[in-house]
């Protein structure tokens, strides 16, 4: 057998090095299912519909509508719309959410329309807060990060605030956005999709 030449094999460990760091440890069907239990309402607080009032440090203050509810499964799939003063959607993203239970995290997904599948984001409750640091413009190709906390949860009302950054987080604009969001539906749930008899 042929052996492998000592700067072909170093490569091929350089190569597999960051491979080898993103993968969790394998965990048993029971932990895997222990930590979706544990996680499965941590976004229930989400679930019904919102309206609210926001300040963007580039944009000023604006108005919008937030409804968010939770599939058969836990996913949770919501809707954030800015609209004007007549009611008129001015700007309006759908994010997916998903726990993770390899990696013990929420990660989410931001679509606009063109925008493919690109605005990726992990989220983790940290004590009462749902922290999440996320990316967004990727297919328009000006990409910023926004790192940000809902806190102040309460059944009715929550706040949302996120710092942003546009030079992969080497410097940071505090309070970029700022949302208060207030109850004005209650939670509710999509159900099966698909029938389960035909």
């Amino acid at each position: 057998m042929a052996q492998i030449p000592l700067t072909v094999a170093a490569a091929i460990a350089v190569l597999t090095l960051p491979l080898t760091a993103q993968t969790a440890p394998r965990k048993t069907d029971e932990q895997f299912d222990a930590s979706t239990k544990a996680h499965e309402h941590e976004y229930d607080y989400l679930i019904g519909d919102w309206e609210f009032t926001a300040t963007n440090k580039q944009f000023g203050p604006f108005n919008g509508r937030w409804s968010a509810l939770k599939l058969e499964e836990g996913q949770i799939l919501d809707e954030y719309r800015i609209v004007d003063d007549s009611g008129a959607t001015t700007y309006m993203t759908t994010t997916f959410r998903n726990w993770n239970a390899g990696l013990d995290q929420w990660e989410l997904i931001g679509t606009h329309p063109g925008g493919g599948l690109r605005d990726f984001g992990t989220g983790k409750m940290v004590g009462s807060e749902m922290r999440i640091e996320q990316t967004f413009g990727v297919a328009r190709g000006n990409t910023s990060i926004l790192r940000i906390r809902y806190y102040n949860i309460r059944p009715d009302a929550f706040t949302w605030t996120a710092d942003r950054s546009t030079d992969g987080g080497k410097t940071w604009t505090v309070a970029w956005q700022t949302i208060e969001a207030h109850r004005i539906g209650p939670p509710r749930s999509l159900g099966r999709i698909t029938p389960a008899k035909p």
